[in-house]
């Protein structure tokens, strides 16, 4: 990326995070133009230093790029439909899917605009810092965006970062909801969360560090069992379920997880390792 450390940017859209991103650009030295709906808003950031607009066609004209931090994929369609987007270079951090992406870079475009989509990966604390993950995609940019943590630039295809995203949330979710279940567990013993975080963490990291080797076997489709047959888990998720079903507590992870693997080993994978449940996540059940 070329550094362009005064390259004028807009923020169109003064939520939480979108007063976040345009004070981490003031900071930087970037001459800052900001606009929202509700102009007060920008009172905080004026005093620091930024420009407020009085329109959001003034906020596109700045000569720079724009940011648009909105509510989701609508909002910006409903904000921008009437404006000149011609020789604009959009960057659209608002939330949404893949399919919303694609066909809101193919509107932009065709309106004249540069468009990247993104997905902030942090909360409104930490952009600013190296701990804030911003993901583009689309064309690769030649602006400077790294006032807001750390850029990583996905590909072409503008639903990358969308895509991303909501696989991050996957991630997250499912972890927090392992954590749940065990610790849900170990409550039945008297076992406090504080007690069980370490654990759990320890366990979470051991994990992450076996993704390398198996990414390669969901890539290459072959699925050695190397550590444990599907099989063998099963049979430990059989245990998972009536341990859960003894104490009382939610099975209906764990259920889901069994019923999975039911199939896998059905259609004829038991002998096969974990990662062959892939062919599961890949398609919808009817």
């Amino acid at each position: 990326m070329t550094d362009h450390a005064n390259t004028p940017i807009s923020v169109v859209g003064l939520g939480l995070m979108g007063t976040a991103l345009a004070r981490a650009f003031l900071t930087a030295g970037h001459p800052t133009t900001v606009w929202n709906r509700t102009a007060a808003k920008a009172d905080s950031l004026v005093a620091e230093g930024a420009r407020l607009a009085p329109s959001v066609g003034e906020a596109l004209g700045s000569g720079g790029v724009t940011i648009l931090c909105l509510t989701d994929y609508p909002a910006v369609h409903d904000l921008l439909g009437d404006a000149k987007l011609a020789g604009t270079t959009l960057v659209n951090l608002s939330s949404g899917s893949s399919a919303q992406a694609r066909e809101t870079a193919a509107w932009a475009e065709k309106q004249g605009a540069r468009y990247l989509d993104g997905a902030i990966m942090a909360v409104p604390p930490a952009i600013g810092t190296a701990e804030a993950v911003i993901l583009l995609s689309g064309p690769r940019p030649d602006f400077d965006l790294g006032a807001l943590g750390t850029i990583s630039h996905l590909g072409e295809d503008p639903g990358l970062a969308s895509l991303y995203d909501v696989a991050g949330l996957t991630m997250m979710w499912s972890v927090l909801n392992a954590w749940l279940q065990g610790t849900a567990m170990l409550k039945t013993a008297g076992v406090d969360a504080t007690t069980y975080a370490p654990f759990a963490r320890q366990i979470a990291a051991g994990v992450a560090d076996w993704l390398p080797g198996y990414a390669e076997q969901v890539d290459k489709d072959s699925f050695p069992a190397e550590i444990s047959a599907l099989e063998t888990d099963a049979r430990a998720m059989d245990h998972l379920v009536e341990e859960c079903e003894a104490l009382e507590v939610n099975a209906e992870l764990p259920k889901l997880l069994k019923a999975m693997a039911d199939r896998a080993i059905a259609a004829g994978h038991g002998g096969e390792q974990y990662p062959v449940l892939i062919r599961e996540f890949e398609r919808a059940r009817k």
